[in-house]
Parts: C-alpha cells; structure tokens; sequence
C-alpha cells in the first residue's frame, strides 16, 4: 500500500515563515520611507503652486496699474482653505490648500503671513513678506533636522 502526501511538513512550513519574516523586515521600512517621500512630494507641490501663484498675481496686478504685492496670501477665516488670496478682488489659487495640512500661526496683517506646515514629525515655518513677496522657509538655529527638510522642499 502506497501512502499518499497531502500535507506540508513541519520543516518546509518553518522555511515558509522564515522567507515571509525576511521579506516583511526587508518592506515595511521601506514602506515607512516612501510615506515620508510622498509627504516632501507634497510640499514641494505646494510650495511651488505658492510660490508660482504669487507671481503669476504679481503679474497681473501690473498689467491693472498695482505695483504692490498682494497683502495677504489667505483671509485669515477659521475654517477656509488656505493661500486663496486676501480679498474678493486679489485671488491667489482658486482652491487653495487644506487647512489640515498647513496652519496659519500668526499674521501681521500688512507686512507678513506666517505658515507652518509639519512633515514627518518636523514642523517648519514659511514667511511670506509683502514687501517683496517671497515665501520662504524659516529655521530654528541648530535644528539639523528642519535645515535639512527645509532644504529638501524648496530645491
């Protein structure tokens, strides 16, 4: 009498477990990595979506006769998208940007607009001055971590 095999051993299941552990240690923290890829992605898109829309407003603002920068990039309202413009008459981007991902921290209606946005536990600041109409990044001395970040989103 022939005896038939219509099971795995104990040895070939221990092989299984052991391929499927090395292969899980080897993704989840590249799967942690790419989360934080995405979130800098992110960033950049809309630092550079900013950055472009005060320009591309800049710029229509002199075709009208308006040599100043726009005053403030968002109203200030709780609640409202952010960087869609100061006023009815000066829109910045027509949908702006989800309040959940960027804050407003603080405003100094007419000479600045203070904005944090937190990336992999790294919060930074962005400055945008009406005077010249830059939105750049501000870092606290000797934080490594957010010059790096910093860095990384706007280059």
């Amino acid at each position: 009498m022939q005896k038939s095999k219509n099971a795995f051993t104990m040895i070939e299941m221990v092989f299984v477990i052991v391929i499927l552990g090395i292969l899980a240690a080897i993704a989840i923290p590249r799967f942690a990595a790419t989360r934080t890829d995405a979130e800098i992605a992110k960033g950049r898109s809309d630092i550079a979506s900013i950055r472009s829309a005060i320009v591309n407003e800049r710029q229509t603002q002199l075709i009208r006769g308006v040599s100043t920068y726009m005053p403030r990039l968002s109203t200030g309202v709780a609640g409202d998208n952010l960087f869609t413009g100061s006023d009815a008459n000066r829109t910045l981007l027509m949908y702006g940007i989800s309040a959940d991902e960027w804050q407003n921290t603080a405003t100094n209606a007419g000479t600045s607009d203070t904005y944090t946005i937190t990336i992999n536990g790294v919060s930074l600041t962005f400055t945008y001055t009406v005077a010249d109409g830059k939105f750049s990044c501000s870092t606290t001395a000797g934080n490594d971590a957010q010059d790096a970040l910093c860095e990384n989103l706007i280059n």
